[in-house]
This record gives structure tokens, sequence and C-alpha cells, in this order.
């Protein structure tokens, strides 16, 4: 057998409080979400504070609307990644059992479908608040991956979403994944769509000034987050739910099969075409 490093095997669930003959399970996972939310609006508050990284020297938000603005983050990310995986990833199972759509505490949410909601939600909020949409959307760009990091580091806390066998000398035995070695995917996504990209988008608005260009993060947003995840995907086994050349059973949309993409990889790549539609559309804005 080849030689594997041995998984932390960490309790999913941190601390479990007793409560009027209740138990209720304080989970990693939950408190990454968490996490990501609070830190993520401690960083746009920062970003709020210096006016002279902005176009005409003006940040586009208040501190009261920054605050505003995470409720409605909060309901586009529970709304649009419950939708997302409903309707991406198992719709035939959902149109079979409607009641269990609400039970999120079950769990099963989509990144894409998250990301989707967050963009509705960014559009009503923008309109109600007559503030400019593209200048807030680069202000996400910024905080965004950190939070994908947090989530990415939480799946690999519980042990889920585990990569495809490999003898690689840092391959890991996952529980429920057998006894094959596996690529600890989890944490190649945490580098790529949280850490890295989050630390080059960070640099670049503030070092180079490019939220003075509206859009352009958001461009290298959707660019970078497409093509590591698209990249990361090669290192991830595919759920059962997936439908591709390898694993050609499912009950879902077939989506990509006659190239051998996973879903993943189906809903990310598009992403990097909008990206390079808003660099575009980004360059031909006056200065």
């Amino acid at each position: 057998m080849p030689f594997v490093l041995p998984y932390p095997n960490i309790d999913p669930v941190l601390v479990t409080i007793e409560l009027f003959g209740l138990s209720l399970p304080i989970r990693w996972y939950a408190l990454a979400y968490l996490a990501a939310l609070f830190i993520g609006l401690w960083l746009m508050k920062r970003l709020m504070d210096r006016p002279t990284l902005w176009p005409a020297n003006q940040a586009p938000m208040t501190k009261d609307q920054t605050d505003a603005l995470l409720t409605w983050i909060v309901i586009g990310v529970i709304l649009g990644g419950r939708l997302g995986f409903v309707l991406f990833y198992q719709i035939g199972f959902y149109i079979e059992n409607p009641s269990l759509i609400l039970q999120i505490w079950q769990g099963g949410m989509s990144f894409h479908g998250g990301f989707a909601g967050v963009i509705v939600a960014l559009l009503i909020f923008c309109r109600r608040q007559n503030i400019p949409l593209m200048q807030v959307a680069d202000a996400m760009a910024i905080v965004a991956p950190q939070g994908l990091l947090l989530g990415r580091l939480a799946n690999f806390i519980n042990g889920e979403l585990w990569g495809r066998t490999t003898d690689v000398p840092w391959a890991m035995v996952f529980p429920g994944a057998g006894d094959l070695a596996r690529h600890p995917s989890q944490l190649y996504q945490a580098f790529f769509e949280g850490l890295l990209l989050f630390v080059l988008i960070w640099v670049l608005a503030t070092r180079r000034g490019w939220l003075k260009h509206p859009g352009r993060l958001t461009a290298l947003f959707f660019i970078g987050y497409g093509l590591g995840r698209a990249f990361a995907e090669n290192f991830r086994e595919p759920d059962a739910q997936f439908i591709t050349l390898d694993n050609p059973a499912g009950h879902v949309i077939r989506l990509g099969t006659e190239w051998g993409l996973t879903m993943g990889q189906c809903l990310s790549l598009p992403m990097v075409l909008i990206g390079i539609g808003f660099w575009m559309w980004s360059r031909r804005q006056p200065a």
C-alpha cells in the first residue's frame, strides 16, 4: 500500500448544547458560514473607510448600507444555494420528494446557486439604495474568496467532497470513502478558489488601484474562480448525481457528458466567459 497521510478525523460537531431537553449541535460547517459572513462584512467596512481607493475618491456605500447589505447576502446565499443544489444536482429526487426541499439542515447547498442568489440580491439592493452596482460587485469580489476558503476547509473537516483515487505522497484515506487513498481535493479548492484568489484580488484592489475601474475586479473573480474550480474538478471525485463519461448512471441534467465534464466544470467554465465579458466592458469605460 502506498504511503498516505493520516486524515485528522476532526469531529464535524464542535460542541452540543443541551437546552430544554433538546440537543443543539454546533457544527464547524455552520460556523464557517457565519465566520465568512462577518469577516466579509468587516473587510467591506475597511474598504469603505478608504475612499481614495474608489472612483472620484468616494466609497459607494455608507457603513449603515454595508450592514444592510449583509442581510440581503444571507438571504441570497441560503435561498440560491439550496435551490441551485435542487435544480443542478438532484432535481429528480426532489420532484419526487418536494417536502424535503426546504430542509436545508439535512445538507445540500450549491456554490453556483448561492452565487446566483447573491447576484439577484445585489441587483435588488443596489436598485433600492440607488448605489452603483459594479462598485459594490467589486467589493463583493474582494471578500467572496475568503468565504470559499472557509467553506472548503469545513468540507475537509466534514470528510466530504473528497478527491479521486491517487498514489501521490499526500493522499489520504477519508472515512466513508473506502480504503483507497484519495486527493484531499477540498484543500486544493481552498487554496485556488480561496487563498490564492483572495490575495491576488486584495493586492490589486489596495495596491494597484483596480477599484477605480468598476467591473475589473468582478471580471477577475469570475475568471479566477471559474478556472480554479474547473482545474480542481480534475482531482475531485464526481458525486453519484454528477453525470460524466466514467459515471454514466444518474437521474439529473445530462450536461457535458459527451465531453466527460463534471457538473462543476459545466457550471464554472461559463463563468470564465462572463468574466471576459466584464473585463472587456470595464476596459471600454472612461477613466
